[in-house]
């Protein structure tokens, strides 16, 4: 399928979805490294991004309702659960682990709907989603160096890989969009490595201004709804620069928030954007560190 470039000048359209081009790059790196040494961790994660590439294709065939992605995207943290592929001790950097077995189930299902969701919503300029995910992906395996899981961090290898490969074909003047099934399976391979090496707080660090975005949308609704359901905040000028709107009924985006300042081209935007993902990543991997030298 091809769809219209909102950002480019009229006519100009890019192939969509690469969705199961990412699935693919990540099962493979996946299931190479289990051919090696073997981890039911491993098979969990291209378990749960299966899931969440099913919930966005379906998505990207036909427009579901604003509640639909949230909803459905529990059932990418049914293989982790059902394979037991993670820790009942939840790891508070700088304050130790808590033990808790039964309400972890809960941070499982929160972990993998919240990071499909976050991945989703900051995929909308040229090459953000797939350089958040470069990014994020190489300081989550950084962090688990640090923190001594040299096996979930090998797992971050093939996000890494794949990410790179698709930021360039995404980068500006993009030539793929991800969509929604690409999306959703980038944030729930991100989630199920963290929840395997046991690092979802620093995971969610290392994520700040994706997560920010989100929380800057869903705040300034007040209801979950699709972005094409919302008044658009940005508007594209004659010189293809972009600018945020006066309309009040938009919502609050990272993007709209950069453009208070002034109209900027859309690369521009993204290498913001990939600048702040950048020093999230140092805080996460900082705050990785801090915590194993206290419990040394």
């Amino acid at each position: 399928m091809v769809v219209p470039d909102a950002h480019k000048a009229p006519g100009t359209t890019v192939a969509r979805p690469g969705g199961p081009a990412i699935l693919g790059g990540f099962a493979a790196g996946e299931l190479a490294l289990y051919a090696m040494h073997p981890a039911d961790a491993l098979l969990a994660a291209v378990l749960a991004t299966a899931a969440a590439f099913a919930v966005g294709l379906a998505d990207d065939l036909r427009a579901m309702g604003g509640w639909f992605k949230p909803v459905a995207l529990v059932a990418a943290a049914v293989p982790i659960l059902a394979i037991g592929a993670y820790d009942t001790d939840l790891a508070f950097p700088l304050f130790g682990e808590v033990h808790i077995p039964v309400l972890y189930v809960g941070v499982v299902v929160a972990m993998m709907v919240v990071m499909g969701n976050t991945v989703n919503s900051i995929d909308v300029l040229n090459g953000v989603a797939s350089g958040v995910m470069a990014i994020s992906g190489a300081a989550l395996a950084a962090a688990l160096v640090v923190m001594g899981r040299h096996d979930a961090a090998a797992a971050c290898a093939p996000i890494v890989g794949m990410s790179i490969a698709l930021w360039r074909h995404h980068r500006s003047p993009s030539r793929v969009f991800p969509g929604d099934s690409g999306a959703l399976a980038l944030g729930c391979m991100y989630g199920a490595v963290a929840i395997h090496g046991g690092a979802e707080v620093v995971a969610a660090i290392i994520m700040l201004p994706a997560i920010t975005n989100s929380f800057l949308f869903l705040s300034s609704m007040r209801r979950i709804i699709e972005h094409r359901e919302a008044a658009r905040p940005t508007r594209v000028l004659p010189d293809l620069r972009l600018e945020a709107t006066g309309d009040a009924r938009a919502p609050v985006t990272l993007v709209r928030l950069l453009l208070m300042g002034g109209p900027m081209t859309e690369p521009a935007i993204a290498r913001a954007i990939l600048r702040m993902s950048a020093f999230s990543a140092c805080l996460g991997v900082a705050t990785a560190a801090a915590s194993q030298a206290v419990m040394a």
